[in-house]
């Protein structure tokens, strides 16, 4: 993993870091969830405007996780586990099994409905369920677009092993890596596994950069930081991350877009109308449904 290492004392490689988030922990059911974006210093990090951490959680046999149908518009979501699995299912009529390491990329565009649910066998036999969630905006010219559904295996997608750093490529590119994944806009996405005292480089090949820390404890320019946590870099300078004890990471970016997003609910626009005519669509069932389901959540009062 070639890197430029900094300077000790190096005051630009010290100021390097924008910000850190301590995410705010709520509990969804049996599933505990903390969220990193947005933060109300922070809205976006590229085109990425929400992340959550899901678990880790022990769901015993007879118990999972249900999501009920609910609405997107103008993002794309991105599951993403390390543990566990999950059903999705869409109005588009997709169904996948989301499995570890895997790649789903649901773009809603001008909209889209989905439901997450824990799968038959795991909802009998239990499972440990742990993962990240994630929403990109679109950029404005295809806010609109129609809604669309990817998946790629994890064996799919590039993995990068050297020493004790393993990485997977989910979308865009990093380590000398590209993923498959096609995006509408200039992101990335990198599963950075890091074994204590291997270090990694984040490059500054994307404007806007943050590492998100789900396990385990970091060191950078001297000072540690443990999970959960994400960290903002400013543009320009190559990141040196040591672990100080094992840890799991999550690289993420990309180049900002045109403007700010309205967020409301599960609906992302740069037009505060659409999302006005979003909510009124849910409301009066103009969303096609999503194929198996008979449930929905409402929309929310307020």
């Amino acid at each position: 993993m070639p890197s430029s290492e900094p300077e000790p004392g190096d005051r630009k490689s010290c100021d390097a870091l924008e910000m850190a988030v301590v995410p705010r922990m709520h509990d969804v059911g049996s599933l505990a969830v903390y969220r990193a974006l947005p933060y109300v210093k922070r809205r976006m990090v590229g085109p990425f405007v929400f992340l959550d951490q899901m678990g880790p959680a022990e769901m015993t046999p007879g118990t999972g996780m249900d999501v009920r149908p609910h609405p997107h518009i103008g993002l794309a979501t991105v599951t993403y586990l390390f543990e566990g699995a999950i059903l999705h299912r869409d109005s588009e009529g997709n169904v996948q099994e989301i499995l570890p390491g895997a790649m789903n990329l649901m773009t809603a565009g001008r909209g889209i409905a989905h439901s997450e649910r824990s799968p038959d066998l795991q909802r009998r036999e239990g499972q440990r369920l742990f993962g990240i969630q994630s929403w990109v905006a679109l950029p404005e010219r295809h806010e609109e677009t129609a809604p669309n559904f990817q998946h790629f295996s994890a064996g799919s997608l590039p993995v990068i092993e050297d020493g004790g750093v393993r990485a997977r490529v989910i979308a865009g590119r990093a380590f000398g890596a590209a993923s498959p994944v096609a995006t509408l806009s200039d992101w990335f996405y990198a599963d950075v596994t890091l074994a204590a005292g291997a270090r990694a480089p984040l490059d500054p090949d994307y404007e806007e950069r943050a590492v998100y820390i789900a396990e385990g404890e970091v060191e950078i320019v001297g000072k540690r930081f443990e999970a959960p946590q994400l960290l903002v870099f400013r543009p320009g300078e190559r990141i040196t991350i040591e672990a100080t004890r094992g840890a799991r990471l999550m690289f993420l970016g990309g180049a900002p877009l045109e403007g700010p997003r309205h967020i409301w609910w599960n609906f992302v626009s740069s037009r505060k109308e659409r999302i006005e005519q979003a909510k009124e669509d849910w409301k009066n069932g103009r969303f096609e449904k999503v194929i198996g389901e008979t449930e929905f959540i409402p929309l929310p009062e307020s």
